[in-house]
């Protein structure tokens, strides 16, 4: 294959620091980069101008989607055919394709939350399968982007990348190690999502610029993110104490884009 580079030892540096990013997100963070693997979550990576830094073949892919092959080696900065044997050293699949690539994690930061946006604000969300439930209604719904705290569940994640369908690669993601004053510092207006003691949240009129927030899965919102913010209640029926997470954030996204 032209231009492509050959690895045949399951020792090489370039596998172990795949291997790495498939299973760390602190490594994934300080090199600001995330494996996306199959063929449709590469594809949405091209369609949505993510930085191809590594692309990863086998030839058995290569004969098989020759003209996918050829787009993708177009993109990348470097390009690499490895054995099957390899490659299952750096999937995260049982069945995999036979394509990854390494990519650049777009920066983002709370300045580039509109004041005019809708938005949904999930803090310490730790459920990939979650955030990629939200993701997939915020994009259905219209919304404007997706605000993480710092030390929530990795959004660049292979099973968050996976559940999202590649929406995390189509939406805005805003990730905050600072959630609660950067939220603040936004502009934006601020809805909270309790289980009792809001107003009711389809009676809401919701301001022009604003986000709901969603908390952890266990614990709910932190009481710092509840004091900068207007409660509101999704209000239950029979013996249910509380909703899933993403089903929440479903209901109040819904509400919001009203």
């Amino acid at each position: 294959m032209v231009d492509f580079k050959e690895i045949t030892s399951r020792d090489n540096a370039l596998v172990k620091h795949i291997a790495k990013l498939q299973t760390s997100a602190r490594y994934r963070a300080e090199n600001r980069e995330f494996v996306a693997e199959g063929l449709r979550i590469c594809k949405d990576c091209i369609d949505n101008g993510v930085q191809i830094k590594t692309l990863v073949l086998t030839s058995e892919f290569a004969e098989k989607f020759p003209e996918q092959a050829a787009e993708f080696a177009e993109k990348a900065q470097e390009k690499v055919v490895v054995p099957n044997a390899v490659f299952g050293k750096i999937s995260d699949t049982k069945t995999p394709q036979g394509i990854l690539i390494i990519g650049e994690i777009p920066k983002k930061s709370a300045t580039d939350i509109s004041v005019t946006g809708r938005y949904v604000a999930l803090e310490n969300i730790a459920d990939p399968s979650n955030l990629g439930a939200v993701a997939r209604t915020a994009e259905a719904l219209g919304v404007d982007g997706i605000i993480l705290s710092g030390n929530g569940c990795d959004p660049y994640s292979p099973k968050a990348l996976r559940a999202s369908m590649g929406t995390l690669l189509r939406m805005p993601v805003f990730v905050l190690d600072n959630f609660v004053s950067d939220l603040k510092n936004t502009g934006l207006k601020l809805y909270a999502c309790v289980v009792s003691g809001g107003e009711i949240i389809n009676t809401v009129a919701f301001a022009g610029g604003s986000a709901v927030l969603i908390g952890n899965e266990a614990n709910g919102l932190t009481d710092a993110a509840v004091s900068v913010s207007e409660k509101v209640t999704i209000p239950m029926r029979g013996k249910a104490e509380s909703l899933n997470a993403a089903v929440a954030a479903s209901i109040a996204m819904w509400e919001l884009m009203q």
